[in-house]
């Protein structure tokens, strides 16, 4: 008689807990960053799409991500008869896992991508310019950042992607040196 209380106890208080009402967390966000590096072009934008996984966690997102990032870079050299135009962007997938820590929530991931450069030389001075140049890469890249929310659904974050690319052929030798980005951005919550 004893097991039957116990049992039919631990049933109602595991019901009543299921009646409590629960925090709604955003399971998709959309944002929009300022990303700066070291080979050229330096300065570029991107975009990114997160949806939540497993969001019954109390504590602990996870997520999978989708990025989009664009560089672009008019050079000019004083010694040549050709101006430069330089265009690179990458996309990518990742996973994502952090943490919630009241107001600041830090985060990891890992991911794969694909990225392109694209060299187009134009005459300045009526000499034939050396030709055009594309290629593509694919990538590996790991990440660490934070987000803030001081507003529930708008996330002011700041994170450093490093990457580590396969090699471009011809153009841009120090690309596979370079390792990373820094990257200022918000995103929105719904």
């Amino acid at each position: 008689m004893k097991s039957i209380k116990y049992i039919l106890a631990v049933v109602i208080f595991t019901c009543s807990l299921g009646m409590l009402p629960q925090m709604a967390s955003a399971q998709t966000s959309i944002g929009a960053s300022y990303e700066i590096r070291d080979e050229d072009p330096q300065n570029g934008f991107g975009l990114r799409l997160e949806r939540g996984i497993l969001g019954q966690l109390p504590i602990v997102d996870l997520g999978l991500r989708a990025h989009f990032s664009y560089f672009n870079d008019d050079i000019s050299y004083e010694n040549r008869t050709y101006s430069t135009d330089v265009t690179s962007y990458d996309y990518g997938l990742a996973a994502v896992g952090g943490v919630s820590l009241g107001l600041l929530s830090p985060y990891v991931g890992l991911g794969l991508g694909a990225s392109t450069l694209d060299v187009t030389r134009e005459d300045v001075g009526g000499v034939s310019a050396p030709e055009e140049s594309n290629d593509s890469a694919f990538y590996w890249n790991g990440f660490v950042g934070a987000k803030v929310s001081p507003i529930p659904n708008i996330k002011p974050f700041v994170e450093y992607r490093f990457e580590d690319i396969s090699d471009y052929e011809n153009e841009l030798n120090d690309v596979g040196n370079s390792s990373g980005r820094l990257i200022f951005g918000v995103s929105l919550s719904f």
